[in-house]
C-alpha cells in the first residue's frame, strides 16, 4: 500500500464484510507482513472497531457489532446508493421511517465530498419517484417480522384473511418480500403444514415466541419467486386485454413496476395483459403508459372506461 492511511482504509473495508478472514489471506490481499496486519488491527480497535481475532490452525479476523457504532467507511458507489435509499426510504410504504430517512439523507449529504453531492442532487433532479400507492406497513411490524426470520424463531400473530375471521397463526418465518406495492412473509404455517403468503397490511401483533426452529427448504427459486409464482395462480375476478398503439419497449418499462404481460404485435403495438380485481388500476397503468389504446376485453372494463372518461370532462370543464 502506498501509505498507512490508504492501507487502513483497505483493511477496514474488508472487515466491513463481516466475513472471517484468515490473518495469512488478510495480510495478503494487503501487501503487508502478519506482523504489520496486527498493528493496523490494534490500531482500529483503539479507533472503537471491536475486531475479534482467533488463534490456531483456523485463527483469523472478524469485525462484530460493538456497543457504540463507530465511523462508517463508505466508498464513492455505497455512498451514493445510501443517499438514494434513505431518499426512496422517506416516500415508501413503510410508516415512522419517513422522518428518520430525511433527517438521516440530510446528514450523509452534508459529509459527502463534493463531487458525491453533485452525483446525489444530480439523481434528485432528474430522476421522478412514482407514488408507493400500496398500504402502509408499520416498521415496528417489519423489524419484528425480520429478526423473527433472521434468527429462525417461530413468529404467532393475528391474520385478517380475505374471507373469514381474523384468526391467530403460528408459523416458521422464512422471508419478508416487497412486491408490487405491497410487503408479504413467506412463511411455513404449522397449523396448516404447508408454505402460506401473508400480506403484512392484513397482519397485526406479530411476536416471537422463543422457540427456534430448523430452516426448511422453500420449493421455488427464492421467495420473491415463490410469492409471485403464488401471486399469478391466484384467480382474480377480471383479465384486462388491451391493444396498445406504441412499441412493447415503452411498455415494458411500466410493466416491470406495475406487474402485468406484454407481448410484441408489431414495430409500432403491443399486447398488454392485466389480472385484475378491480378496474381502478389497469386505468393508472394505461395513463402512465401515455399511448392510445384499443379494450380487447373484457366489455365492463370498456364500459368502465367509458364512466371514468365523463367524469374527468365535466371536471375539466368547470
Amino acid at each position: 500500500m502506498a501509505n498507512t492511511s490508504a492501507r487502513m482504509l483497505r483493511l477496514l473495508s474488508l472487515l466491513q464484510t463481516h466475513r472471517h478472514w484468515p490473518g495469512l489471506e488478510l495480510a495478503d490481499r494487503l501487501a503487508v507482513s502478519e506482523r504489520t496486519l496486527r498493528r493496523d488491527i490494534d490500531r482500529l480497535r483503539e479507533l472503537g472497531y471491536p475486531v475479534h481475532s482467533g488463534r490456531g490452525s483456523a485463527g483469523g479476523y472478524q469485525l462484530r457489532s460493538g456497543a457504540a457504532m463507530p465511523p462508517l467507511l463508505l466508498d464513492d458507489e455505497e455512498a451514493v446508493a445510501i443517499a438514494v435509499g434513505l431518499r426512496t426510504a422517506a416516500g415508501g410504504t413503510v410508516e415512522g421511517v419517513e422522518e428518520s430517512s430525511l433527517r438521516a439523507l440530510t446528514k450523509v449529504v452534508q459529509v459527502m465530498p463534493p463531487r458525491l453531492r453533485r452525483r446525489v442532487d444530480a439523481l434528485r433532479t432528474y430522476t421522478v419517484t412514482a407514488p408507493a400507492g400500496g398500504p402502509h406497513i408499520d416498521a415496528t411490524t417489519l423489524t419484528a417480522i425480520a429478526q423473527a426470520c433472521r434468527d429462525d424463531e417461530r413468529l404467532t400473530f393475528t391474520y385478517a384473511a380475505p374471507s373469514g375471521e381474523p384468526a391467530t397463526r403460528l408459523v416458521e418465518p422464512h422471508r419478508l418480500v416487497s412486491l408490487k406495492r405491497r410487503w408479504y412473509l413467506v412463511a411455513w404455517d404449522l397449523d396448516r403444514a404447508d408454505w402460506r403468503i401473508f400480506r403484512l397490511d392484513r397482519l397485526t401483533g406479530p411476536a416471537a415466541t422463543g422457540a427456534r426452529f430448523r430452516p426448511r427448504d422453500l420449493p421455488a427459486e427464492d421467495a420473491a419467486a415463490f410469492v409471485a409464482e403464488r401471486l399469478g395462480s391466484r384467480p382474480t375476478r377480471y383479465e384486462v386485454t388491451v391493444l396498445l398503439h406504441t412499441p412493447a419497449s415503452t411498455v415494458e418499462p411500466v410493466v416491470a413496476v406495475t406487474g402485468g404481460w406484454v407481448e410484441a404485435v408489431d414495430d409500432d403495438s403491443c399486447r398488454l395483459r392485466l389480472q385484475v380485481d378491480a378496474f381502478d388500476w389497469p386505468v393508472l397503468v394505461l395513463a402512465a403508459v401515455g399511448a392510445e389504446f384499443d379494450v380487447i376485453d373484457p366489455p365492463e372494463f370498456r364500459h368502465y372506461l367509458r364512466d371514468v372518461g365523463r367524469l374527468f370532462l365535466r371536471g375539466g370543464t368547470a
